[in-house]
């Protein structure tokens, strides 16, 4: 049962407009067999339509807490997956954007890992990329990690399989689940990844797991990474674009970590 006092997951979704897919992903967390969760719903900046969605779901349902910035700025999803961790009162965190969705079993599945693997702090699994939702005539694609699944790693071990990107996938922040403890040891996302480097918004935090972090890659993929043409990931996709924020984001990670090659 939830327990709204002391929930035990805090699930963390920040949105900008997209009211669709916004109730797709919050029923998604709804429907979850694990049920001692709350939902943070982080307004960045949406319009009218989509805010009042949320507040809507945050009033009839007492797991939903509506939050958004001072005079409802458009922050970026760091910020706003900051300011849900803030709020956050679970042991655990974990993310989902708001044109993503879970399969119902996710949370509980993520759950019993951590209670397997005890000494993991962070647990990563693998996506599904979600073609089918805009033509049922595309296969949906499970996507692996980089790095070879169903064992923990120690800090600093992870880093060579998953950078270069070339060399394997990262995680997508919807498949990840992590102790709040530990989010917060580590800094939380960067907030300088924002745009024009919202490529690599992801990649701060993750980076620093894999540096600081003991961390479980499992092979199971209880997720759905809808994937589409005109995504800010792909727009910020382009080769130009693509070389700007790479250099960005090995200047900051040089600057954490002097003397690692990436």
């Amino acid at each position: 049962m939830s327990n709204p006092d002391q929930p035990f997951v805090s699930v963390i979704t920040p949105f900008l407009n997209n009211s669709e897919w916004l109730s797709e992903a919050v029923e998604s967390v709804l429907a979850q067999t694990y049920t001692n969760f709350e939902l943070i719903l982080v307004n960045d900046g949406s319009a009218i339509e989509t805010s009042v969605l949320a507040l809507d779901y945050s009033d009839r349902y007492e797991c939903i807490i509506y939050t958004e910035h001072n005079n409802r700025k458009n922050l970026g999803a760091s910020a706003s997956r900051n300011r849900g961790a803030k709020l956050a009162k679970g042991q655990y965190l974990a993310f989902l954007d708001s044109d993503d969705i879970w399969l119902p079993a996710k949370l509980e599945k993520q759950i019993s890992l951590f209670q397997i693997q005890p000494s993991a702090e962070v647990i990563c699994e693998a996506s599904i990329f979600w073609y089918s939702w805009l033509d049922k005539n595309m296969n949906d694609e499970t996507v692996y990690l980089g790095a070879p699944g169903d064992r923990s790693y120690l800090p600093g071990q992870l880093i060579s399989f998953l950078y270069p990107f070339s060399l394997g996938a990262p995680p997508c922040p919807t498949g990840v689940i992590l102790t709040k403890a530990c989010f917060e040891r580590v800094g939380g996302f960067e907030e300088i990844f924002r745009h024009p480097y919202q490529l690599y918004e992801d990649q701060g935090l993750l980076s620093k797991l894999y540096m600081e972090a003991t961390v479980y890659i499992s092979s199971q993929a209880n997720n759905m990474y809808r994937k589409r043409e005109n995504s800010l990931t792909s727009e910020a996709s382009n080769e130009q674009n693509y070389k700007m924020v790479r250099e960005f984001f090995f200047d900051w990670f040089n600057s954490r970590y002097p003397g690692i090659i990436l």
